[in-house]
């Protein structure tokens, strides 16, 4: 089971923050350092302010050596494919060929209306992703590259730079559509990942991905992301819970809450459904302890199993 740590710093976080998180990530030999990409806060008033997701991966991509980095998941609506690509490549590059990208629809409104983003109605946006999926993954390959769509055209692209891997960075897509989504993983990504999904829910959709890869003839790494919130007592994952606005019961019940022993069974039961790895959404940047814990408690168990 690779276990990775995934942070939502637009709910209130800096640059040093999230490079203190991600060299303990590193130190502590967990597989790689996620984020989320977006620009407002969900609760409270985010600040110090949003970071970009790219900028901060351009960042840490110099201030680290072994871990894997990349995004879950970035918005189709928030960039140009075109750009995006260049983007994805030359971060690639900086890492020394360590970059993956979750590419996604996107889902909050209030953020595009925000920062002007137009913001089409789902239908559109699936064409949009499945046109940036094929223009990403076609920039990144040998030459220049052109592509007609129904809502992008590009016109021999020189299609520099190149990522240092190949044929690309590994592309994630995820979420709960029963029919979309599961056909997009299956002919486009090299991962499908069931965001904060209860284990049953995350099964099922895990089988309509194998379903989806049967007709196309590709296989993907099937992944689930949760809530973590871990302490070696009952007092600690209550101190832990209230920090970041939850309670003990409710991350029992929706995410992996408890103590290590509670934890790794139900990691457990999630590589019993499928999953081959776990994204530990660690939601207090600032408890780098809670990271020391489930690297000493947690993950062991899981390589033992």
């Amino acid at each position: 089971m690779d276990v990775r740590i995934f942070t939502e710093p637009q709910e209130g976080a800096t640059y040093d923050d999230l490079l203190a998180v991600a060299q303990r990530t590193e130190e502590l030999g967990f597989d790689a350092f996620f984020r989320s990409d977006h620009y407002v806060a969900f609760s409270g008033d985010g600040l110090p302010g949003p970071t970009d997701a790219w900028t901060t991966l351009a960042g840490l991509a110099r201030e680290t050596s072994r871990i894997r980095l990349g995004t879950l998941v970035t918005p189709v609506t928030f960039r140009l494919p075109g750009p995006l690509a260049i983007t994805i490549a030359q971060v690639d590059q900086m890492s020394g060929g360590r970059v993956e990208v979750g590419l996604g629809t996107g889902w909050h409104d209030g953020e595009h209306t925000a920062y002007g983003m137009p913001f089409p109605p789902m239908k559109t946006r699936f064409a949009m992703l499945e046109e940036q999926l094929q223009i990403v993954q076609g920039l990144w390959s040998d030459g220049p590259f052109s592509f007609a769509g129904e809502h992008y055209t590009l016109v021999d692209a020189p299609a520099l730079p190149k990522p240092v891997q190949r044929p690309g960075p590994p592309v994630i897509v995820g979420g709960y559509g029963a029919t979309r989504t599961p056909r997009l993983a299956a002919t486009y990504a090299d991962e499908f990942n069931v965001p904060m999904g209860r284990l049953d829910v995350t099964a099922a959709q895990f089988d309509r991905v194998r379903e989806a890869c049967t007709a196309t003839g590709r296989s993907v790494l099937l992944s689930a992301a949760q809530t973590i919130c871990v302490g070696k007592d009952e007092a600690a994952v209550r101190r832990r819970a209230d920090a970041i606005g939850q309670t003990a019961e409710q991350l029992r019940a929706t995410g992996l809450g408890g103590t290590p022993a509670e934890v790794v069974d139900k990691i457990g039961a999630f590589a019993a459904a499928g999953a081959s790895r776990i994204y530990l959404q660690m939601l207090d940047l600032h408890d780098l302890d809670h990271l020391d814990l489930v690297a000493a408690e947690v993950v062991p168990q899981l390589s033992g199993s």
